[in-house]
């Protein structure tokens, strides 16, 4: 139930990877996240998916969601692992189940 995400390629500049969606995330306004815990303690989709980026990689240091965009931040640099397991976490964001 629920349909996947289309994610755009990243854009990187140093520990910044701007992933692009074909569908909001959030409202116009923007919310940014600097730990799972913190994800957690708000019951909004930003939050979740926020959590689940924190869960899927532990070098992340913030996220930002505003409307169909996602900005993480990750300690060191950025390797096609990284931004391939981001890349899946918000692809299959609105995925309930398989």
């Amino acid at each position: 139930m629920g349909q996947h995400i289309t994610v755009s390629a990243p854009s990187v500049i140093g520990d910044i990877a701007v992933f692009d969606t074909d569908r909001s995330l959030s409202g116009q306004d923007g919310i940014g996240f600097i730990s799972a815990d913190e994800a957690t303690a708000t019951d909004t989709f930003p939050g979740r998916l926020a959590a689940r980026l924190f869960a899927a990689d532990p070098a992340l240091s913030h996220v930002f969601v505003a409307s169909s965009q996602a900005v993480l931040r990750r300690k060191g640099s950025w390797d096609s692992a990284a931004l391939s397991a981001a890349s899946d976490v918000l692809s299959s964001f609105f995925v309930h189940y398989s």
